[in-house]
């Protein structure tokens, strides 16, 4: 009975491991066995089946991709990287309303990488979290996505805002009129501050609160009863850094510079 490649690739770990392996380069046995911590008679029959299946080749004392190996590999690591990032908090991702992501941006939501699910703490539950608020300081370089206003944050931004590189700031209409209504000193600092710009939009987007700065992506999302239940995503990576940038081009061209 002849296997088809869904099998070969997709029903053994180790198959899969060892061509996740191979696309970064050429590997001889010794360096299979220790990148993987299996045994030589464990791993040859892998190596036999898909050699027959035409996905890895053996030159003289190693092992690569042949070229429908590398094609097959490229197109499963994007489908594996999402299901990891779902998988590890699969209540989150399944429970999370994504109106406000573009499509374009929605299929690569694999790029938030390695993150941290921030949990709501009873006692600070209305508090910005610590990770949020530790790393603004030590960032040069902020966008901040809002459509509603934490009463932190006017303080937290303005008292930054003589320190940073730049400020971005997206804001609904409500929030920029609590903004400008009822913290008018942190309010006058902002618009006052060379180095910041406050953007308006008009349509009513689905979303808390998105921020990346030039350390750390900061992603907030309702729930699917469009509740925000203070579950929020931080991470470092650099792909979730540019996944967010991209988010903010998008948002740009949807709203209005603020001018003093």
């Amino acid at each position: 009975m002849k296997t088809s490649l869904v099998n070969t690739v997709w029903f053994s770990e180790k198959r899969k491991n060892l061509l996740l392996l191979l696309i970064e380069g050429t590997r001889d046995i010794e360096q299979i066995k220790k990148s993987l911590n299996v045994t030589a008679r464990a791993i040859m029959p892998q190596i036999k089946m898909l050699k027959q299946q035409h996905l890895i080749k053996e030159v003289g004392d190693s092992f690569s991709l042949t070229t429908a190996g590398e094609i097959i590999v490229k197109n499963m690591s994007p489908l594996l990287e999402t299901s990891r990032v779902i998988e590890e908090n699969k209540d989150f991702w399944t429970t999370r309303n994504y109106d406000a992501i573009p499509s374009h941006l929605f299929s690569r939501l694999r790029e938030v990488g390695h993150y941290f699910l921030i949990e709501p703490d009873i006692n600070h539950l209305f508090e910005l979290p610590r990770e949020f608020t530790e790393n603004i300081p030590r960032s040069k370089n902020i966008m901040t996505f809002a459509s509603y206003l934490h009463p932190t944050f006017p303080s937290l931004y303005s008292g930054v805002s003589d320190s940073v590189n730049e400020i971005s700031l997206f804001l609904s209409l409500p929030a920029f009129e609590k903004l400008r209504d009822e913290y008018t000193a942190d309010f006058t600092k902002l618009m006052r501050s060379d180095s910041v710009t406050l953007f308006l939009f008009n349509d009513d987007i689905k979303l808390p609160m998105i921020t990346v700065t030039d350390k750390f992506s900061y992603i907030c999302l309702f729930n699917e009863e469009g509740r925000y239940d203070h579950r929020d995503i931080i991470s470092f990576d650099e792909s979730a850094l540019n996944w967010c940038h991209d988010f903010f081009d998008f948002y740009r061209n949807k709203s209005r510079e603020v001018l003093q």
